[in-house]
């Protein structure tokens, strides 16, 4: 029996011990879940953090493309505009050459035919259509057209245009027609 005794007086003091041990692993336990409960969410956190960058860089990018498409969706409706009565104008040079052969030869025009001609020529004018101007100028084949080429009366028109045959016209800074020329050798 005082086996019994010895045994019980030992028995509280290992059963605290025991209950220290069992806190102790109670506390790391609790202390490695509150790192997981921890560590979960600053991963979820920085998850979210680079998926919310990766939308705002998507949304830069697109809205820049939508930017970009409607600047050059504008620019080509200007380009449009610009250009829409190009097939008008051009049909209408004939009229104006004959014109210009008219008043060049010399021939009386009756004074409201010359009125109708600068009405015409003002009209055309404010649409943005521009005379080449080209006798006397070097040969520029991005605006001239060489008809003839013909021996230069003097050495300082050599490569340069002698006579105009039919004028070229420039619309909206853009050649609708070539001017047609002599040059000289």
């Amino acid at each position: 029996m005082e086996e019994k005794k010895q045994e019980e007086q030992l028995d509280p003091q290992e059963e605290q011990q025991q209950q220290e041990e069992q806190l102790q692993a109670d506390a790391q336990t609790q202390e490695e879940e509150t790192v997981k409960e921890t560590a979960a969410p600053k991963d979820e956190k920085e998850k979210l953090a680079q998926e919310l960058a990766e939308m705002k860089d998507k949304y830069l990018r697109i809205y820049a493309e939508f930017d970009n498409f409607r600047k050059r969706n504008a620019r080509e409706k200007l380009q449009l505009i610009q250009t829409a009565a190009a097939d008008t104008i051009k049909s209408l040079l004939p009229v104006l050459d004959d014109f210009d052969r008219a008043v060049k030869a010399g021939q009386e025009l009756d004074d409201g035919i010359m009125l109708i001609y600068e009405k015409m020529k003002k009209a055309l004018v404010q649409k943005g259509l521009e005379e080449m101007e080209s006798t006397g100028q070097a040969f520029d084949p991005d605006f001239h057209e060489a008809l003839t080429k013909v021996p230069a009366p003097t050495e300082e028109l050599k490569g340069k245009v002698i006579d105009t045959v039919e004028k070229g016209y420039i619309l909206n800074e853009k050649i609708i027609r070539y001017a047609k020329v002599v040059v000289g050798q």
